[in-house]
């Protein structure tokens, strides 16, 4: 006859391999979910870099095209310095407030408490409060 409490135990000896088997395959698929984030991470500051470099070079030619348009508005118009400055801070302006007003509507939504907490140390970090 079989004993009952050796079925049991072999049971447990199954349950307790197979648990142990699936807690070491979670940790290895952790381990290379690190190991992306590191990688994506280098990837973020990366893009954050070419971005920043190209918004500032369209920062410079954003000024050329102001400097050209006045040139061109002076010429064409004949409106003065005041006359021709009055007409591109409009437009600038305009322009400027479309742009915040979309930007603020795609920034809008829920936001994890995660991501707020982050947010939130990174602009104490960069105002240099603690």
């Amino acid at each position: 006859m079989t004993n009952p409490n050796s079925q049991k135990s072999k049971g447990l000896g199954a349950a307790a391999r197979v648990t142990a088997l699936a807690s070491s395959v979670m940790d290895l698929h952790v381990r290379i979910a690190l190991q992306e984030m590191d990688r994506e991470k280098r990837r973020l500051i990366s893009g954050g870099i070419f971005l920043a470099t190209g918004g500032i070079l369209m920062l410079f030619a954003l000024l050329a095209c102001e400097i050209l348009l006045y040139l061109w508005m002076q010429n064409q118009l004949n409106l003065g310095v005041e006359g021709t400055l009055i007409i591109l801070s409009l437009i600038n302006i305009t322009l400027a407030g479309a742009c915040l007003r979309l930007g603020g509507y795609l920034a809008k939504g829920p936001y994890l408490p995660e991501t707020l907490e982050g947010i939130t140390k990174t602009t104490k970090a960069v105002l240099g409060k603690s």
